[in-house]
């Protein structure tokens, strides 16, 4: 029995849930780690509009892909010829994550890919929330990129394309880029060979994160003591997680000699009501030779959407920028709607402030 993705690190509610949710399942059975990341995910779940709705069918299906995707069978449309993978963030799922995004791709002609990826015992640094059915994206990242690699690659394989689009929220973000910059997702040397045309981040950790606070006292008591208290944390939080907080080695590396690689399109979407992601301009990105970098604040022309972290991957403002992203000529930025967005359980068909 896989377990249930949580939040990524963030909430105090997601903190909330995931503690409730581990002391009923304290006991359940470690997962078993999967041949390949075709088969990360088994079947495909239940619609859902909205975060805590997806979270709790997950608990029936940790496992499941969100409507719309893994299709092995589709073939690609002249109009979109890009296989869309869809890479989820920590402590999420395919189906927790997607759900929303997911089906409106689908609808849109595109073939669509969710991966799980990232899944670590504790043992192996996974943190506390592996109890928990159906959390990953706590293993390192740069195993998790080397997991997208051949991901991608199947997915190219099924499908006959030449290219993928990758669609990454939190931690998927910075996966996506290690696997650019250090696995193949990109030639640096000939970017006519890349693998990926568009990447789009959806509060990706790009230049980490002080997580309120949290991980501003870390580095405060490492800088003074001399205690770097990481280790201890890798098996509280992941590794995942603690590779995310500003300055860790793993980000030094990743955004040295710039933040982009040629021949890609990024758009980089933030919120200011991000509680995991902050500062929220931190997951914002400077474009370098050969790359075009689109930043874009969710608030910026629409103050009624208030997403936060959990929340902006069902924001309908935020899936049109994702479709805007992968198809400007047919879906302009004067496609994207201004609709209300609520912190965690907004909707993707717009929520209880929807207009």
């Amino acid at each position: 029995m896989k377990r249930i993705k949580l939040a990524q690190n963030g909430s105090v509610v997601s903190v909330l849930v995931a503690t409730t949710v581990a002391a009923s399942t304290a006991f359940a059975s470690p997962a078993t780690a999967s041949p390949s990341p075709r088969d990360s995910t088994v079947g495909v779940g239940l619609p859902s509009n909205n975060f805590p709705d997806a979270f709790a069918k997950s608990m029936l299906a940790p496992d499941a892909a969100p409507v719309g995707a893994n299709d092995w069978n589709c073939t690609p449309s002249e109009r979109h010829p890009n296989p869309v993978v869809l890479v989820h963030g920590t402590w999420e799922s395919a189906y927790t994550d997607w759900s929303g995004v997911s089906p409106v791709l689908k609808d849109e002609g595109y073939c669509v890919f969710a991966l799980n990826y990232g899944d670590a015992p504790l043992a192996q640094k996974g943190g506390m929330g592996t109890i928990v059915p159906g959390v990953n994206g706590t293993a390192p990242i740069e195993e998790s990129a080397k997991d997208l690699a051949r991901y991608v690659d199947e997915v190219l394989a099924a499908t006959g394309a030449e290219q993928v689009d990758l669609v990454a929220h939190s931690q998927g973000g910075v996966v996506s880029r290690q696997y650019l910059k250090f696995e193949g997702g990109a030639d640096q040397g000939d970017p006519s060979k890349n693998k990926v045309n568009n990447l789009v981040t959806l509060g990706a950790t790009n230049h980490g994160t002080q997580f309120l606070g949290i991980a501003t006292l870390d580095r405060a008591i490492r800088d003074v003591s001399g205690i770097d208290l990481d280790p201890l944390l890798d098996y509280v939080g992941g590794k995942a997680p603690i590779q995310q907080v500003f300055g860790s080695p793993l980000l030094l590396a990743l955004n040295k000699d710039g933040d982009t690689v040629p021949g890609i399109d990024y758009t980089v979407i933030a919120t200011r009501y991000d509680q995991v992601t902050n500062p929220y301009e931190w997951t914002f990105l400077e474009a370098g030779p050969g790359a075009t970098v689109h930043n874009i604040t969710l608030q910026d022309g629409c103050g009624i959407d208030v997403s936060d972290h959990l929340s902006m991957t069902y924001s309908p403002r935020a899936i049109d920028w994702i479709k805007h992203a992968l198809d400007p000529e047919n879906f302009t930025e004067a496609d994207v709607r201004c609709a209300g967005n609520a912190p965690i359980g907004g909707r993707s068909d717009g929520g209880p402030f929807g207009a």
